[in-house]
C-alpha cells in the first residue's frame, strides 16, 4: 500500500512522538507499505520553523535527513495534483477548513492512488476515499 503522511504524522513518526497511535505506527512500520511525504510538508515545516523556531525547532533539512534515514519517499508537486484541487468538495454543513496545505496533500494522494494518513478531524468531511483518519 502507498501511504502519504500528513505533516503531523510525518513529524510524529520521525520524532518518535507519543501522539502517533499504535495503529498508525503499525501502518508506517509495515514493510509491505511504501511511505511517502510531500515536498509540501517540507515547505510547511520550513515556513513554521522560520516564523517561530521555538514552536517548530526542527527544520526542513532535519526532516529531509530523517525521512531519508527512515526510507520514506519524497513526493513532488505535479500539475495533476494542482488541477485536482478543483475536484475536492466538502459537506456544506461541515466546519470550515481553510488550510491550503491539507487540500493539496489530499489532492496529491487522490491523484497518486495513495492513502492519505491524517489526524486532522476536519479532513474526512472531504469524503475522499483516499483519506484515512486515525
Amino acid at each position: 500500500m502507498n501511504i502519504l503522511l500528513d505533516t503531523h504524522y510525518l513529524l510524529w513518526s520521525i520524532l518518535g512522538d507519543d501522539s502517533l497511535s499504535k495503529e498508525a505506527s503499525d501502518m508506517i512500520m509495515n514493510p509491505n507499505n511504501n511511505i511517502y511525504y510531500s515536498i509540501l510538508s517540507l515547505w510547511e515545516i520550513e515556513i513554521k520553523h522560520l516564523k517561530r523556531p521555538m514552536c517548530m525547532p526542527i527544520d526542513a533539512v532535519m526532516v529531509e535527513d530523517s525521512c531519508a534515514g527512515a526510507g520514506f519517499t519524497l513526493l513532488p508537486i505535479l500539475v495533476p495534483h494542482v488541477l485536482a484541487l478543483s475536484t475536492l468538495h466538502r459537506d456544506e454543513n461541515a466546519k470550515a477548513h481553510k488550510d491550503p496545505f491539507d487540500r493539496l496533500l489530499i489532492a496529491q494522494a487522490k491523484t497518486s492512488d495513495m492513502i492519505f494518513l491524517t489526524h486532522d478531524e476536519l479532513l474526512p468531511d472531504y469524503n475522499e476515499p483516499c483519506i484515512c483518519f486515525m
